[in-house]
């Protein structure tokens, strides 16, 4: 069976990255047994050529073990990496490895941020997808809070959310997933 590739930061066990991945993959009724992700761990591995599940995505590409890549990646924020953080930044730096590998003509990218604001990562989207009562409830946990470090605030904002919405965690009929449901069934064609 020809597989697809999906690409992600953290690792390949269940991160909050390819969790999500799995779900929607699952939710679109597509076959999650046709997927191997690789996970790249931070970011800044995505932009090493010589990273060696680079050298791993290759050989199946080659060995026709895998006929279509998808990156999902980040975007941060450009203010705190003015080289990779950011949308524009993200997208053009993740397009030049992918020329680099020579796979733009089976690979495509997504990068998950707010899409009213193009910055931010998974967690923003999520938060972007959730009702405005829901949303405005935890900026204010958060801006009131008093945790020491605001470098975890993506840690602190998923598992907020998913204390406090067990039951629903992501609202895939949101127009804010369209884009990366797309994306999904475009790699299984």
């Amino acid at each position: 069976m020809v597989k697809i590739a999906i690409l992600h930061e953290g690792n390949t066990q269940k991160t909050n990255d390819n969790e999500l991945l799995k779900l929607l993959i699952q939710d679109l009724g597509l076959d999650l047994n046709r997927v191997e992700f690789f996970g790249f761990g931070p970011k800044s591995n995505f932009f090493k050529i010589d990273n060696p599940k680079y050298d791993r995505l290759k050989l199946q590409i080659e060995e026709e073990a895998i006929s279509r890549v998808l990156f999902v990646v980040d975007a941060d924020y450009e203010i705190t990496d003015i080289k990779y953080g950011g949308f524009d930044n993200t997208k053009n730096e993740l397009e030049k490895i992918i020329n680099s590998l020579k796979i733009s003509d089976i690979a495509d990218t997504y990068i998950t941020c707010s899409p009213q604001t193009k910055d931010g990562y998974l967690e923003s989207l999520i938060l972007s997808s959730i009702p405005q009562k829901q949303k405005e409830c935890i900026e204010s946990f958060l801006d009131c809070s008093e945790f020491k470090s605001k470098e975890n605030h993506k840690s602190i904002l998923n598992e907020i959310y998913t204390k406090a919405y067990p039951k629903a965690p992501y609202d895939f009929t949101h127009t804010n997933f369209n884009e990366l449901k797309e994306k999904l069934q475009n790699l299984f064609k």
